[in-house]
């Protein structure tokens, strides 16, 4: 991976890439830091650590911890995700948006100015439930009247339409993948502070070596999470596919064999993400209308019970599933092979092939999603143990398959930007 940025970095127009999206990625980091009028941000830091089980604290990670601080950018991405996720639904649901999904570089221009208008939606929506949430739950940290719940609702829609901006402006003018860069960088500027965390631990034990050991169990789990991630991530299953040989006037065509790539984890990362959402609702409605103990004795990820453990592994099952029915279509892919002369060995074209495709993507996603379901429960387990430097891995698994994906995401885009430009060696 460093061995592609060093090469990238010698290429001028992919050194700009480099450069702007690390100086777009540090006014990003800066509007984090940025206070919403009338908000108490560090008072309300504080009383949110009790919210570390529930949902907030969940959002809280993804946000860089700027969702705990009342800052500009404490919507983060959620509603340009959700907005996203909505619109590939809608996509299905409605033929005229399917249509449109389909009318080339014009249809997506389309596609992609409704799907800004349903993030400044949901940013106003979440925006104003962010306001009545800290109002209720937190009393005295939120000013009252209606120009102050103004001000605040109008600054964090500003925050997250800028977060949407900045996205896509990595996509355009950056090295890509500008949502998924900007977790990134949320989560890489907690870095410091979890390191921190395991220094003190050391610290202020009794027990030096019993503390000294665990910490290293901790980064030893963090370093297998990274190796399995990484295996996972690269894996995938090639079907063999043969293009029978056409002429063309003169001139023949075809004949060639290739492969067909069905990646493990076609889902990535939003499996865990939808399901961690789903699941820590209960708790976050019981922190709401004080029935704290009762929920959090179930839904919590420091719960003693396995409930919490089964539904976030049954969840994130589902969820792949799910995510894969709206992004893969095996009847289309089978028919463009059709129109290509391509066939899949030892089946017929058309529907046995569709069904063969089918067959074949629903055990691999089968088996990344029971290694998304282990990677995100496995931290939750090792918190059982009772172990403080463990405990901290409770979102470590999610945030890690997140950082190696997005890399892996990266150096896969950079080394497609130095094949496109010729640069010979650079890939040897």
């Amino acid at each position: 991976m460093f061995r592609v940025f060093g090469n990238a970095w010698k290429i001028a127009d992919l050194k700009k890439k480099i450069l702007f999206t690390i100086a777009i990625i540090v006014i990003y980091r800066i509007g984090s830091a940025i206070p919403v009028p009338y908000v108490n941000g560090d008072e309300l830091s504080d009383m949110m650590e009790s919210a570390s089980g529930t949902l907030f604290g969940y959002f809280n990670m993804l946000s860089g911890y700027a969702f705990s601080q009342g800052t500009l950018f404490a919507l983060g991405v959620s509603p340009y995700i959700t907005s996203s996720i909505v619109m590939q639904l809608l996509t299905i649901a409605i033929p005229a948006l399917e249509r449109m999904s389909k009318a080339g570089p014009e249809g997506q221009a389309k596609i992609s100015k409704i799907t800004r208008w349903v993030t400044v939606t949901l940013a106003v929506i979440t925006a104003y439930g962010y306001y009545l949430t800290i109002k209720n739950s937190y009393p005295g940290l939120i000013a009252d009247g209606w120009f102050p719940a103004l001000v605040i609702v109008a600054s964090l829609t500003a925050g997250a339409s800028l977060v949407m901006w900045i996205g896509e402006q990595i996509d355009e003018r950056g090295i890509g993948n500008g949502i998924s860069m900007i977790l990134f960088a949320n989560i890489v500027s907690r870095g410091a502070s979890l390191f921190t965390t395991m220094y003190i631990l050391i610290v202020d034990s009794i027990d030096k070596l019993s503390a000294i050991f665990w910490v290293l169990v901790a980064v030893l789990v963090m370093l297998l999470i990274i190796v399995f991630t990484v295996f996972f991530s690269n894996s995938e299953r090639r079907l063999n596919v043969q293009y029978a040989k056409r002429q063309v006037g003169r001139k023949m065509y075809g004949g060639s064999n290739t492969s067909l790539p069905i990646k493990v984890l076609m889902s990535g990362v939003m499996p865990i993400i939808f399901a961690n959402a789903i699941v820590m609702m209960p708790a976050t409605l019981g922190m709401f209308f004080g029935w704290d103990d009762a929920l959090n004795t179930w839904f919590s990820a420091n719960s003693e019970y396995p409930f919490y453990v089964i539904t976030l592994f049954v969840l994130i099952v589902a969820f792949a599933y799910f995510y894969l029915s709206i992004s893969f279509n095996a009847v289309e892919i089978s028919n463009n092979l059709k129109k290509n002369g391509g066939t899949i060995l030892g089946y017929r074209p058309g529907k046995p092939t569709s069904d063969y495709i089918k067959k074949v993507v629903n055990r691999v996603t089968l088996m990344g999603s029971i290694f998304l379901s282990f990677m995100a429960i496995f931290p939750v387990i090792l918190g059982w143990t009772g172990q403080d430097a463990l405990q901290h891995l409770v979102f470590g698994g999610t945030s890690m398959i997140i950082l190696v994906s997005v890399a892996l995401e990266t150096t896969h885009q950079l080394e497609s930007e130095i094949t496109m430009r010729h640069y010979k060696g650079f890939l040897d």
